[in-house]
């Protein structure tokens, strides 16, 4: 009898040691509560949020020395490691963001996502976990105000300007060909794994004069810059198969993540309406390698490699077997960048970046090889004078050599090509008026040899806080960008296009909720007109082309408010018409909708073990010429509407089953229509209606994570 009651007494004592808990209060710099703050155990999804008192508790069975965070909007994150048993009733206050004077933040047009952001409106996880982005970079983009839905191309279309009017940049260096190679009428894919970056920043307009040769955007991705575990990651898709690593040694480390993509066994369960003579096939790799020095400098070399290729039919309606377009493509990306603190107050960042784009292209029975070589090279000096004043400046060198080579099916021959390099430098200054009022000045300067053109762009930005959660922001800038490279190819004597930014913001952020509402003005000038259907070589070309872009953008983001429930909502309107291209008129541009709106909603439940997500986008109608009836561009399609959803199973912690559904409801979306290059014996043009390839796109995938810790997921990757 003594035995069992001394094993009862045994068992209810582990029983009762088993869960620790944590609690404590959360408060602002005057010890005001905060309501809908994250607390967790990191590595683990043991927490909880604040109250309205700014009062958290939850159990958990770790033990032993654990790290707690605890993180709102515009604070600074806190960090606290210590013994499990330590974590209770904390009394801890969250610090105003130290990056800026009273979190006054210069903002206009731009987003900012990552753990030091200023405020954070989308977050690196959110890249991966909106339902309709299938962990595209550039899919979870457009899902923010200021973009279009363009669901045949997949690049980004931002206020009233072409894709090639963004231009994309790694650790600060130009990304050359950032998206992979795709058919008509076929979304494309940025390169750029989720997996290697640590925050985002997107430039709706206004943007620094750091950056230049881009007319509407700039977006930014910063690696990685230290690790905080050695792990390996594996996936198995219905698409392919994905390998992730990293290791950590001294003062070094090196992340890899490869994936094999094969849409055979795909297209085999779910037929599109191409017909592929080679399906898709794809291997890329990417690759982050880090030092750093003694004197805590930090180098930087990030490279990816990738090969498509691909034969398909499509369907076309001047083509009765089909139109065919077959592509090889390889391309190489290598990126370095070095950082250092230099004495008083001194900073210098610098980086160089080389791609190589080779294509080989079957065009019907054409065959066409383009090979694009460029390079990238920049040095930034910073210096910080005061808390009040800052300076930054530096110069970089772009340098492209572009070559194409055309044989028709009659084996005639032909090779067009241009080499360009451009000179720029940049100043520009940060000024603290007092803790509610900033402002940033710029100019940047560009020379182009090309074009034989000398450029000036003056920049300003201005930061107004009207309370402790609102202000207003204002931005001016001219920006130019040298004409794309299927025109240069054929003529180089042109001018750079350029076009005026006038934006004015107004943001206020609550506890778990950010609102913003933007307005803004383009005005673009010496735009690229040409007088054939498309570009050739005996085209005539001007640079009299002309146009406008102006409306307004608003985001409402919440966080905390519904238990377990994240969710934002999108809306822009964009009034914009073009006289540019062969167009014989101005008109609206038929990528741009007048109407975009995106509501992103995601739910963890607790008893599934199971993240859900929802994501709803909406785009009125787009122009298209119907040549039955008089005028250029003279009809719209009807509205776009899509619905998409995700769910991720945690089968323990560190395996995960994956399944998401783009366009669920399988709605019938129309992008346009190709019509009959001669009409019908009743003197009409037939027409064929432009939509995607298929209704629905089904994702499945099983995602393993091996560490020593035996907690990290891939989670935050889906």
């Amino acid at each position: 009898m003594k035995q069992i009651l001394f094993l009862f007494l045994i068992s209810l004592q582990l029983s009762l040691t088993a869960q620790n808990t944590i609690s404590g209060k959360v408060t602002d710099s005057k010890n005001n509560p905060i309501n809908g703050a994250n607390v967790y155990l990191e590595g683990t999804y043991d927490g909880t949020s604040t109250n309205e008192k700014g009062e958290f508790s939850f159990s958990t069975s770790e033990n032993e020395t654990q790290t707690l965070v605890i993180s709102f909007i515009s604070f600074e994150t806190y960090i606290k490691t210590a013994h499990v048993s330590s974590l209770k009733n904390l009394k801890i206050k969250l610090r105003d963001d130290v990056n800026s004077l009273d979190a006054v933040v210069i903002n206009a047009g731009t987003f900012e996502a990552g753990e030091k952001a200023k405020v954070t409106v989308l977050k690196p996880l959110d890249i991966v976990t909106t339902a309709s982005a299938l962990g595209d970079v550039m899919g979870a983009l457009q899902t923010l105000p200021g973009t279009s839905t363009v669901d045949e191309d997949g690049r980004l279309f931002v206020r009233g300007g072409e894709a090639e009017e963004t231009q994309i940049f790694v650790d600060g260096i130009r990304v050359f060909t950032p998206y992979t190679p795709s058919t008509q009428n076929t979304p494309t894919r940025g390169r750029f794994s989720p997996f290697l970056f640590k925050g985002i920043s997107f430039s709706t307009g206004g943007y620094s004069a750091e950056y230049g040769q881009a007319l509407s955007s700039v977006l930014q991705l910063n690696t990685i810059d230290e690790p905080v575990e050695e792990k390996t990651d594996l996936s198995f898709m219905t698409l392919g198969l994905g390998l992730g690593n990293t290791q950590i040694w001294d003062n070094n480390s090196f992340s890899i993540n490869t994936s094999y993509i094969n849409l055979a066994p795909y297209q085999e369960a779910f037929p599109d309406r191409n017909t592929y003579k080679k399906p898709v096939q794809s291997l890329s790799g990417e690759m982050v390698f880090r030092h750093k020095f003694k004197d805590e400098s930090l180098l930087k070399m990030y490279g990816a490699f990738s090969y498509t290729d691909f034969d398909v039919l499509q369907e076309d309606i001047n083509f009765e077997d089909g139109l065919r377009f077959g592509l090889k493509n390889r391309n190489l990306y290598f990126n370095t960048s070095y950082k250092n603190k230099l004495d008083n107050n001194w900073r210098i960042e610098s980086g160089f970046s080389f791609t190589n784009d080779h294509a080989n292209m079957n065009i019907i029975n054409d065959i066409v090889t383009d090979n694009e070589n460029s390079m990238h090279f920049k040095v930034k000096l910073k210096k910080s004078f005061s808390s009040r004043f800052k300076i930054s400046f530096g110069s970089e060198y772009f340098a492209t050599n572009f070559n194409e080579d055309y044989t028709t099916e009659s084996n005639q021959k032909f090779n067009y090509g241009f080499q360009n390099n451009i000179f720029a430098s940049f100043v520009e200054t940060d000024i603290f008026f007092s803790k509610n009022l900033a402002a940033k000045v710029g100019v940047r300067v560009e020379n182009s040899e090309l074009l034989k053109e000398f450029t000036l762009s003056p920049r300003a930005s201005l930061a107004y806080k009207v309370n402790k959660n609102a202000q207003f922001s204002l931005a001016y800038g001219q920006f130019y960008q040298n004409p794309k490279n299927e025109y240069l190819k054929f003529s180089q004597t042109f001018k750079a296009e350029n076009t005026s930014h006038l934006i004015a913001n107004y943001q206020s952020i609550q506890q778990g909720q950010i609102f913003r509402i933007e307005a803004y003005l383009k005005d673009y000038k010496d735009l690229v007109k040409y007088n054939n259907a498309y570009p050739i070589y005996t085209s005539n070309f001007n640079n009299n082309g002309k146009g406008y872009a102006k409306g307004f953008d608003i985001f409402w983001r919440q966080n905390g408010k519904i238990k377990n429930t994240d969710y934002w909502v999108s809306y822009s309107f964009l009034d914009t018409e073009r006289d540019y291209k062969n167009y014989t008129t101005a008109a609206t541009p038929n990528f741009a909708s007048k109407h975009n709106l995106s509501v992103v909603t995601k739910h963890w439940i607790e008893d599934w073990q199971s993240q859900i997500g929802f994501s709803y986008r909406f785009a009125s109608g787009r122009n298209y010429t119907n040549p039955n009836q008089p005028g250029f561009l003279n009809n719209q399609t009807k509205n776009y509407n899509s619905v998409s959803v995700n769910w991720a199973y945690l089968i323990d912690q560190q395996k995960i089953l994956y399944f998401s559904v783009n366009n669920a409801l399988g709605t019938q979306n129309v992008f346009g229509y190709n019509y009959k290059d001669t009409p019908n014996m009743n003197g009409n043009f037939e027409r064929q209606a432009i939509t995607p390839t298929a209704d629905r796109f089904f994702f499945i995938g099983f995602f393993r994570t091996i560490s020593n810790n035996k907690k990290t997921n891939q989670l935050d990757n889906l």
